[in-house]
């Protein structure tokens, strides 16, 4: 289907046998003269001729608009877009021979990285980045896509319970992964959105979590 977008012809000029069937025609492109066998030519009220914006991308980059228009053309053999993560492959290796903690309310935890910093009182505010995924890896949300620090209250019950207590036992500059039971996750779920998976209500989720700083506490080392 091709593109609504129009160029009038004002800026691409050309000479077609027919107006809605392939043709060969030689079209003017900004002063050059390219010879094309699959463009489409309209014709628009005031009868004036338009190519379609997809047969002036084929004509400048050598693609006929034909083959932009098959469907496995179409990001055909395009990796997935990389989102940035708190722990890469290396780190998923290594995270393999951690032990995992288990406290009293079910949450489970593995630390990526121990920090050399204090831990943060309750109540105080804290600045986390974090990567929240569903148990299969999908990611849905980040505060690395966000580009900037998560800056809340802890223990004050500004975010789901687990993560209030995974971060509570953290130290700044630490590392960690949060393996947060149903019951301290998200009790309605969250709805998918493009690019997001649906979080079923009262399910399980990860978070990784970096404890950046603890502003107004000062560095006890």
């Amino acid at each position: 289907m091709a593109s609504s977008l129009m160029l009038p012809l004002g800026s691409v000029s050309g000479n077609s046998l027919s107006a809605n069937h392939l043709a060969v025609s030689n079209v003017r492109v900004q002063g050059l003269i390219v010879r094309c066998s699959s463009c489409k030519i309209r014709k628009c009220t005031k009868g004036l001729n338009l190519v379609t914006r997809r047969d002036v991308m084929g004509l400048i980059f050598g693609v006929p608009s034909i083959l932009l228009n098959l469907p496995d053309a179409n990001g055909a053999g395009l990796p997935p877009e990389e989102k940035p993560k708190l722990c890469d492959d290396a780190c998923e290796k290594e995270l393999e021979n951690v032990p995992m903690v288990t406290t009293e309310s079910g949450l489970q935890y593995k630390d990526i990285k121990v920090g050399g910093g204090p831990s943060p009182p309750i109540g105080f505010q804290v600045a986390a980045n974090y990567v929240a995924m569903i148990p299969s890896g999908q990611i849905f949300d980040s505060s690395l896509e966000k580009g900037q620090l998560y800056i809340f209250r802890v223990g004050s019950g500004q975010v789901i319970k687990g993560l209030d207590e995974g971060i509570l036992s953290m130290k700044v500059g630490g590392k960690r992964r949060l393996y947060i039971p149903g019951p301290l996750a998200f009790p309605k779920g969250l709805t998918s959105a493009p690019g997001r998976p649906r979080v079923a209500p009262s399910s399980p989720v990860i978070f990784d979590v970096s404890l950046e700083y603890v502003p107004g506490l000062e560095d006890e080392e």
